[in-house]
């Protein structure tokens, strides 16, 4: 009778404990808090890979790994020698346009001054051609009356037909000048775009001699140096990764944590790398869709048996500043967040 007490005694016991456990991870009364915590968080921070945009031989690496450095700092050289004779190079051609282009110049005024000249042979041409029709109009009449004799009429009737003759030979000229003119202004044109052209070739090689010098981008704390004296890069090979000094959290809650959360909460949580030191920051904003919707391989549920999964939306937490212990995180630490869902949103200061 005893045992069989002890054996009810004990299933109540595991039922009980059945029940709480169900309870407790349900999160409902008398377990329910609005305190939501997570260990799927991490420091993050922009890593930036440095690399070359052009080919070349590295002679100079300036930094060692996982040093500090500031804006513009050299990290490494690339052989500038080629670079610098293309900018000698692109200089003597814009030297070259610029002089076609002030010859240029002086061909228009030529032939401007061509066209003036045929202007005024046209003006001397009809003034000569005027005067020839009109001997020719008072001579027409006396020769036809006989008081002069016929051969005065042959000459001014030729005098006016060479006269007519220079005329049009003179407004022919006049526009074989004019547009002796035009062809000059129209091949103007081409010079100064090839002299544009010709600066814009100057200013790229510039840009490609600046780039043999590799800089930092911003201050930071760099990753480790991979590049080597002697050794050849190609545009885009990795030389090293620049750490800047800003960083945050982001945080991973299931999507039953979400409820009550707002942007501006308080936030705590512990850094493993610290031995748990306590720090503190705001929930700054959330992601706009949930970590599996930016998977590479995404999940497709419409197909097989379905076992529903909670999803995870990451939360981006801001650190507040003034906590010397921050100045020690790093990109890709893990830390341990706990946010409650109940406490008040701070309202952002104006600015």
């Amino acid at each position: 009778m005893k045992l069989r007490s002890l054996s009810t005694l004990f299933a109540i016991t595991v039922g009980l404990a059945g029940v709480a456990l169900v309870l407790y991870a349900w999160r409902l009364p008398p377990f329910a808090t609005s305190i939501e915590t997570t260990d799927d968080a991490y420091v993050r921070g922009q890593v930036t890979v440095i690399a070359p945009q052009l080919a070349g031989t590295i002679v100079e690496v300036a930094v060692q790994d996982y040093e500090s450095v500031t804006e513009g700092q050299l990290i490494a050289r690339i052989d500038d020698r080629i670079f610098s004779q293309r900018v000698a190079q692109a200089r003597a051609t814009l030297a070259g346009q610029k002089a076609q282009l002030a010859n240029s110049q002086q061909g228009r005024r030529s032939a401007e001054a061509k066209v003036a000249a045929s202007e005024a042979a046209v003006a001397s041409a009809q003034s000569a051609f005027d005067t020839a029709t009109a001997n020719f109009a008072r001579i027409a009449p006396l020769a036809n009356q006989g008081y002069v004799p016929g051969s005065d009429l042959d000459v001014a009737t030729r005098t006016r037909d060479q006269a007519a003759a220079a005329l049009d030979q003179s407004k022919a000229s006049l526009e074989v000048s004019r547009q002796d003119l035009q062809t000059v202004i129209v091949a103007r044109q081409s010079l100064e775009a090839a002299v544009e052209g010709a600066e814009a070739a100057v200013r790229l090689a510039e840009i490609d001699l600046a780039n043999t010098r590799i800089l930092a981008p911003k201050a930071g704390r760099l990753g480790e140096v991979g590049v080597k004296l002697g050794q050849f890069v190609q545009a885009g090979t990795q030389l090293t990764s620049l750490v800047p000094a800003a960083v945050w959290v982001v945080a991973n809650f299931k999507e039953t944590q979400l409820p009550g959360m707002t942007v501006g909460q308080p936030v705590h949580f512990t850094v493993d790398a610290l031995q748990g030191t306590r720090l503190s920051g705001r929930v700054e904003r959330f992601a706009p869709a949930t970590g599996s919707e930016f998977a590479v391989l995404r999940p497709d549920n419409a197909t097989g048996n379905f076992t529903k999964v909670a999803q995870r939306l990451p939360v981006r937490i801001a650190i507040d500043p003034g906590q010397p212990a921050a100045e020690n995180l790093v990109p890709g630490m893990s830390v341990v967040v706990r946010l409650d869902t109940a406490a008040e949103a701070a309202v952002p200061s104006p600015n």
